[in-house]
């Protein structure tokens, strides 16, 4: 059952390639932030790691906020 997944989405060497891609950005991501502020890259790590997550929790606030409830 699990190859008939990965086959529909193309199988696995194009969920390689996207998985290496992101890797490859993340990376980019990181260095830079290392170099621009001059902290090492774990330093650079846990900011990328701050800021993802505060894009995702401002997202969901926004979602939350726009979204027509039963309670207006």
């Amino acid at each position: 059952m699990r190859f008939l997944v990965l086959g529909r989405r193309g199988g696995f060497f194009s969920e390689l390639i996207s998985w290496m891609i992101r890797v490859v950005i993340y990376d980019i991501c990181i260095t830079t932030i290392s170099e621009v502020l001059g902290v090492p890259r774990f330093v650079a790590l846990l900011i990328f790691l701050g800021i993802l997550a505060a894009i995702s929790i401002g997202g969901y606030y926004l979602r939350q906020r726009n979204a027509s409830g039963f309670e207006d």
